[in-house]
């Protein structure tokens, strides 16, 4: 029904499903979360096991301690590697210095890991399409770093030189933009054709999903705000989506008191979401503080339905049912 002449635009809020956490994150969290329960404090992690600034201090406050490197953990502690991955040279150093370590590593994060070895193996150079810096790419670099080039971009796909155009495969960080990947990978494929595939898709199934989602969202949305820390990739990500699917304005915050009320204005729908590392109460907490400022009407949008689980790692299993069968029966 139309609003009649003088009422105020109806404000809503459509909230993109599936959003905030995947099975690796939750994998990852719930990882440090029993090894704490387990061994107690303090639980070394290296770099932040998701990138989430809640989540890590939530972390903190129970007595994890983050580090950059496997150097700064005490000898003989226990340390997590990050759902991002490590490069083999890390497990060397821990391995070294009598470290317990547990391997939080998302899943399809390994599995990249494994192509990438079956690709220099088979003397491929590999074209990792990524981003510099970004601890997943410098993770999957050090598991064959003389056969791995970066491609960052449709940018450094046309300015790559290989060093035989018949020899050539990609790979790529699970985070990105699916639709800039493809882009990337179109590039390259037109100046090298004999390029090999991955076995599958090297973007995870939440980040395309996440994004597939926002594009829904943001096409009927005057401003998106995506609750999600800017040093994760996927987040960011979400944002550039939002804006290249319709929405007028996308913002990036961790907690709800980071929006500003000017963005409300001239606004009657906004759409929410949050990126793969975001806890749920994040985003009930930017749907609260739009209700009180009239987005009353909650719409949930959904474009896919998620229902994958990871084991934890090996080593916390073992250990935790060692825990479990050494406790005294109860009477």
């Amino acid at each position: 029904m139309p609003t009649p002449p003088g009422d105020p635009a109806p404000r809503r809020v459509l909230l993109a499903a599936p959003r905030g956490y995947c099975a690796g994150v939750d994998r990852a969290v719930i990882t440090v979360e029993k090894a704490l329960d387990l061994y107690g404090a303090p639980v070394y992690v290296r770099k932040q096991i998701v990138h989430n600034r809640h989540v890590v201090e939530t972390l903190e406050s129970r007595g994890a301690i983050f580090v950059e490197e496997t150097s700064d953990v005490p000898e003989g502690s226990i340390v997590v590697f990050s759902a991002h991955g490590v490069a083999p040279s890390v497990h060397t150093e821990a391995a070294s210095r009598g470290l317990r370590t547990i391997d939080a590593t998302c899943p399809l994060v390994t599995k990249v890991h494994h192509e990438a070895r079956r690709f220099a193996e088979e003397g491929y150079q590999i074209l990792l399409i990524g981003h510099e810096g970004h601890e997943e790419v410098v993770g999957t670099s050090g598991e064959a770093p003389e056969h791995i080039t970066l491609v960052d971009g449709p940018d450094g796909a046309r300015a790559l030189e290989v060093a035989d155009p018949t020899k050539v495969a990609w790979l790529s960080q699970t985070t990105l933009s699916v639709d800039e990947t493809t882009e990337t990978v179109d590039l390259l494929r037109t100046r090298f054709p004999l390029l090999l595939d991955p076995p599958s898709d090297d973007i995870c199934y939440a980040t395309q999903n996440r994004q597939e989602a926002i594009k829904v969202v943001a096409a009927q949305s005057e401003l998106v705000i995506v609750v999600g820390s800017r040093n994760s990739s996927n987040s960011v990500r979400l944002v550039e989506v939002a804006l290249s699917g319709g929405a007028i304005a996308a913002y990036l915050v961790d907690y709800a008191d980071e929006i500003q009320d000017g963005w409300l204005d001239g606004v009657s729908t906004v759409g929410v979401t949050s990126g793969a590392s975001v806890p749920e109460i994040l985003v009930r907490g930017v749907v609260d503080w739009l209700a009180e400022r009239g987005f009353t009407d909650v719409q949930e949008v959904s474009s896919a339905e998620e229902h994958l689980l990871f084991a934890l790692p090996p080593e916390l299993r073992r250990d935790l049912k060692s825990r479990a069968g050494a406790a005294p029966a109860t009477p």
